[in-house]
């Protein structure tokens, strides 16, 4: 079955999430995606807030820029999500933005040497190993959690390019595919993922994640153009999608079939109902996806 899944957007105040993460836990949608965009919330504590106010529903984080975060740090902060709500946090890491990153002064030189590294001790801390390694960007000595999650977690990663795809499916649990990803591109993404999966002998799950942008109402067609245009992917042919849940259905199936697992709806950034959207795609949507 594929999952469905829905963005709250940063764009929206913090204050806001509260409301939108009750909704989609009491109308059934699978999981509620949120973003670490520089310089609005934080992922961890946006993370944190909503598993807390919620009972079932899973809270992803999509993404954690790794430049920005010791290892260890994420690690500590991860497995604590993983113990206090077990099976319910989904979290990725990424190169993040590298305008942002060179903003803030953490723009590595190497930024794909920076995630593999992090994502091979990452992985191994929260397997509950002690570890020890001297790399370029990531140094450990000797370290452990001392609460690690009581079983296996995801470690998902964002991936674009070729290079990053690869080394996804050699060292991360899943992959995180941005909105300007049509179903030619998941499958081209699959490709990759699974070339780096060969390489690294893995036969286990790797889960694919990929938004899709979505409007929906009586101008949904404009407000799709114009955010695919600000983007500048307005001739990127299936990319998005606008109209009721039908069209959206639809939409959802044709990343399902190129090889997404999970398909998260993302509003326009100019959503004017952030809880109606929420519940278009839990009651109306989730319904006609199989």
């Amino acid at each position: 079955m594929t999952e469905l899944g829905a963005v709250f957007r940063p764009q929206l105040p913090p204050e806001r999430l509260r409301a939108l993460a009750r909704l989609a836990d009491e109308t059934g949608l699978e999981e509620l995606w949120l973003w670490e965009d520089c310089f609005r919330e934080g992922g961890i504590s946006t993370a944190a807030a909503a598993l807390a106010w919620t009972e079932r529903v899973r809270i992803g984080v999509g993404l954690l820029p790794v430049p920005l975060r010791n290892v260890a740090i994420t690690a500590m902060e991860a497995a604590t999500l993983h113990r206090m709500f077990p099976g319910r946090a989904v979290l990725g890491v990424g190169h993040g933005v590298q305008d942002w990153m060179g903003q803030v002064g953490a723009r590595a030189e190497s930024p794909l040497t920076l995630l593999r590294e992090h994502l091979f001790a990452l992985r191994a801390l929260l397997g509950g190993e002690r570890v020890s390694t001297q790399g370029r960007y990531v140094s450990l000595d000797d370290v452990a959690l001392d609460w690690p999650p009581e079983g296996p977690v995801e470690v998902l990663t964002g991936a674009t390019g070729p290079r990053t795809l690869s080394l996804a499916g050699e060292a991360a649990d899943g992959t995180v595919l941005t909105a300007s990803t049509p179903p030619d591109g998941v499958r081209r993404a699959r490709r990759l993922i699974d070339e780096g999966r060969q390489k690294a002998g893995r036969t286990d799950r790797h889960r694919v994640v990929v938004y899709l942008l979505t409007a929906t109402g009586p101008d949904a067609a404009a407000r799709l153009r114009a955010e695919l245009a600000e983007e500048g992917v307005a001739d990127v042919p299936e990319l998005g999608v606008a109209g009721d849940a039908g069209a959206v259905a639809k939409a959802v199936q044709r990343l399902a079939d190129a090889g997404a697992d999970t398909v998260v709806l993302q509003p326009t950034a100019d959503e004017p109902d952030p809880e109606g959207f929420v519940r278009f795609a839990a009651e109306d949507v989730r319904p006609l996806v199989p």
